[in-house]
């Protein structure tokens, strides 16, 4: 008699934390349906920890009323949540791409926060796209178990009690509303914040930043001051600063002495990529603007600015952060930025050799890309100091606007350079 042996398959027998690991490649959708592959997987999906929630979750049939996938996606997550068992580490809400949640859903996302905050939740992500800002229950700023908070239009007023969240680590706010003392609250007492994200906020315009252990800076937005005062340790490796404002006194203000340049980078030493556009470096060139900082930024690897070249101070900036950059060699790249209402410099009122005399030491730059030129005398006579003056120099690689005549590349091949390896790459209007 022959017998037959049913050897287990290995589906079945996967070790918990590569079920979950699969799991958290999947949909909620997808993740259900695997239910249905063994006994061992059907409620593995019920203790998934990542709980992510977007438009994969609900039909897309466009025969549907914009209600009716409300109210289903709505159903699935409350449906999710209450068979739910075990720790829930990462919940997101994303409505980034079609707009399938609105303002009659606040309600329901009051009730879901609630029920996060009771499983300790760990990484919140609140990616909707309401008309008005969702104002965010007071229940959630006793959340101190939040490592990551991601929020997208959103008003934050926090009880008077809020001293900040503990344990946070990541912070990104978009599209995001709250008062000055909320913002200075929120930073100051998160005191292991590590990466922070401001982009088109409101409601405040000073940034006044405590946080000693900030390792990646992106602020995007309107502001009148920045200030990283008290923060002598602060150590960020990634700074991203486009910040602009519609008033033309606000951006040249002074902070404090007689140079923001100075006193910006007096605490930020550590800084290994910096990435500042023109509205910023029209404050950093308020007040004095020294050919070097006294103390060398020596970590900066990469670096991309947005000049405007019709502000001289700006260029000034530029040329100071340059050389006070030792190591900043092969990932400079520079945007041409033009401001409005700006007037332009004409060759009489114009003259480098009076703003710019030859450097004690040479630039250091060996890789430069500059985008957006035109043509006009302030772009050319930049380039070709920067070409005298780089005896390193590799590669320039120049990438004019649209419509620039080709009689430009040719102006540009006759500058003097002093490195004889230097090569200069023109992307015309047909290049990448």
């Amino acid at each position: 008699m022959t017998r037959v042996y049913n050897e287990p398959d290995r589906i079945s027998f996967l070790p918990d934390f590569i079920i979950h690991q699969i799991l958290s490649n999947l949909s909620i959708k997808e993740a259900g349906r695997t239910s249905v592959l063994s006994s061992n997987w059907r409620k593995k999906w019920s203790t998934q920890p990542v709980l992510v929630f977007d438009s994969q979750c609900v039909s897309s049939e466009t025969s549907q009323h914009r209600s009716v996938i409300e109210s289903k996606f709505v159903s699935i997550i409350d449906h999710v949540l209450l068979l739910h068992s075990g720790p829930i580490n990462t919940f997101e809400v994303s409505d980034s791409n079609t707009v399938i949640i609105g303002v009659n859903s606040m309600a329901h996302i009051d009730r879901w926060i609630l029920h996060l905050i009771g499983r300790s939740i760990k990484a919140l992500v609140l990616d909707i796209r309401f008309k008005q800002r969702y104002k965010i229950p007071w229940c959630l700023f006793s959340c101190q178990s939040l490592l990551y908070l991601k929020l997208f239009s959103c008003l934050l007023k926090p009880p008077t009690t809020f001293k900040g969240f503990s344990n946070l680590k990541i912070l990104e706010l978009e599209r995001v509303t709250m008062d000055q003392d909320a913002f200075e609250r929120l930073i100051s007492g998160s005191p292991l914040l590590e990466e922070l994200t401001l982009i088109d906020f409101d409601g405040f315009t000073q940034i006044n930043i405590r946080a000693p252990n900030l390792k990646l800076i992106q602020f995007i937005g309107k502001f009148e001051d920045i200030s990283f005062n008290n923060t002598s340790q602060l150590a960020p490796e990634w700074l991203n600063l486009k910040l602009y404002s519609n008033s033309e006194n606000n951006q040249s203000r002074l902070h404090g002495g007689s140079s923001n340049l100075l006193n910006f980078f007096d605490h930020l030493p550590n800084i290994q990529h910096l990435h500042v556009m023109s509205y910023f470096m029209k404050y950093l060139a308020a007040g004095d603007v020294p050919v070097e900082l006294p103390t060398p930024c020596i970590n900066i690897t990469s670096a991309c600015f947005g000049i405007n070249f019709n502000d001289l101070k700006q260029i000034s900036v530029f040329l100071c952060l340059l050389k006070s950059s030792p190591n900043l060699q092969k990932a400079v790249k520079i945007f041409v930025q033009l401001e409005e209402q700006t007037s332009l410099l004409t060759p009489a009122s114009y003259c480098w050799e009076d703003i710019y005399s030859e450097p004690n030491t040479p630039l250091v730059v060996r890789h430069l890309r500059i985008e957006g030129i035109s043509g006009t005398k302030s772009e050319l006579d930049f380039i070709r100091f920067l070409l005298l003056y780089s005896p390193m120099l590799e590669k320039m690689i120049l990438k004019p606007v649209v419509n620039v005549k080709p009689e430009l590349m040719i102006e540009l091949l006759r500058f003097r350079r002093a490195s004889t390896r230097a090569e200069i790459i023109y992307h015309g209007n047909d290049s990448s």
